[in-house]
Formats: C-alpha cells, structure tokens, sequence
C-alpha cells in the first residue's frame, strides 16, 4: 500500500560529492526547490564517512538523496546495516549523474527531472519496496545478474590458422553452477547457465527467477531464497559488479523500504 510522503520534522538533504563536481546546476535546482517547499536541511559530505554520519544523525528528518543510483544503495545499504531501514520513513531520490549511472532510478519510477524528482520528494506518494539481502549482509534494490563469462577462439588446422589470423571462430563460455530457489534445485553444475537473473517484483511478492541454459532452455521461478553456487562467478547486482565468488544466498524481505515517487 501506498501512503502520502509528507515531510515530518523536516528534509535532510544529501548531496552526493560526485553530484555535484558533475552536475552543479541541477544539484542547485533539486537544492532550491526542496528549501522552498519544505524545512529542509542541506548536507554536502564530502566522503562516504561524512554521508554515513549525517544520515546517521538525521533524527526525524526525512532522507533525500542527491546524486546516482550508487548514491542511493549507499543510502538503502547504511539504513539496513544500522538497522534502521523501515517501509515507513520513505526515502526520496533526486537523480543526478551520467545517464548510465540512473539506470536503476529510471527502474524504480524517479523522474529523471531534477524538478520533477523534486517535487516528487515534498507532496509524492511513499511506495513500499521489496529487497534482497545477501550473506554478506549487501543489498539489491532492483536486480542481480550473474555476468558472463567471456568467449574463447577455437583453433584449426594449421593452414587455415594462417589464412584467417583470428584462428577460428568464437564460442561463448557458459558457467557451471548450481541454482537453488527456495530449496529446490532449479539447475546443477551438470548443465551449462548462459544466463542468470533474479528480480524483485510486486511488493510483498517473490523474487523472479530466469535461467537460460545451454540449449535455449529456459527456466523461471519464484522464490524468497536464491542460492547460487559453483565455478567461480561475478554478478552485477543494481550496475555494481562483485565477485568473483563461488557461493551467495540472497534472502527477499517484503516492503523492507520505501520510496517517494509521483502522484
């Protein structure tokens, strides 16, 4: 459910440093509507220890994060860690960044208007959002996915080695892992996995999960736990790479936070 995302006690508004060395105008612009429209609190951390700190000592302000998509999982990530993360004190995101750096925000619904985003933060609608938590205690706003592996050249004869120097043609290297969704076992190190994915959903859903194995075969469940393991392997969770690692178990919790969007 949906509720009104009014300011209580007041915004804290938190200048991402990246923010503003790439976009000044528009960190001006989200900065002068917030302050005309509500009491709000300027912030400009200039390390992630300073964006921890004053988020930290926010009090009954409402967060309002300036800056990209890792500004806001910095955010989301701090509040969990801290125990604070709630689906009732929404939080608010003015997207701010190169246009490969919102994809995430653009997912979510934020307009990619400093304006629009704005006003969005002072009289929009606070919409729970589900998220995945992994064994190291990382979160995953939007999606994972596990990456590929590469491609290897397969070599010929001598002769044609010589007449073509790229040696023979290229082949995509699939991963052998073992995937398992709420127990059961959705694919094993037997079968190759070309492609891996898993995606919140509705609120208080679970989480989408799509294998492509070798062969075009295709495998989607849904599941509150996924478990991947196997050869080693890297995966980007919401455009942050990580890994590799052989082992992660990512566990969904329903409406864990909430986001301001628009009417």
């Amino acid at each position: 459910m949906s509720h009104a995302g009014a300011p209580v006690g007041g915004l804290l508004v938190l200048v991402d440093p990246v923010a503003r060395r790439l976009d000044g105008e528009s960190v001006r612009i989200a900065k002068d509507v917030l302050s005309a429209g509500a009491a709000a609190k300027i912030c400009l951390p200039d390390s992630p220890e300073e964006f921890a700190r004053a988020l930290a000592r926010r009090g009954h302000r409402r967060p309002v994060i300036v800056g990209d998509d890792g500004a806001l999982v910095r955010a989301v990530t701090l509040l969990h860690r801290s125990r604070d993360l709630s689906g009732e004190e929404a939080l608010s995101l003015i997207p701010v960044g190169p246009v490969g750096s919102l994809g995430l925000a653009r997912s979510l619904g934020v307009p990619l208007s400093a304006v629009m985003a704005a006003r969005a933060a002072l009289d929009g609608v606070a919409h729970p959002r589900d998220l995945l938590v992994d064994d190291s205690d990382g979160v995953v706003l939007g999606g994972l996915r596990v990456l590929p592996l590469g491609s290897r050249t397969v070599r010929r004869s001598l002769l044609r080695t010589l007449l073509s120097p790229a040696g023979g043609p290229t082949v995509r290297v699939a991963h052998r892992l073992r995937v398992e969704a709420d127990g059961a076992v959705l694919a094993d190190v037997d079968h190759e996995v070309e492609d891996l994915s898993v995606t919140t959903r509705e609120p208080g859903g679970l989480a989408e999960v799509v294998i492509r194995l070798s062969g075009a075969r295709r495998v989607t469940e849904r599941a509150a736990t996924v478990t991947v393991s196997g050869s080693d392997f890297r995966y980007r969770a919401d455009q942050a790479a990580t890994g590799p690692i052989r082992r992660r178990t990512w566990n969904l919790r329903g409406a864990a936070w909430s986001l301001t969007l628009p009417r």
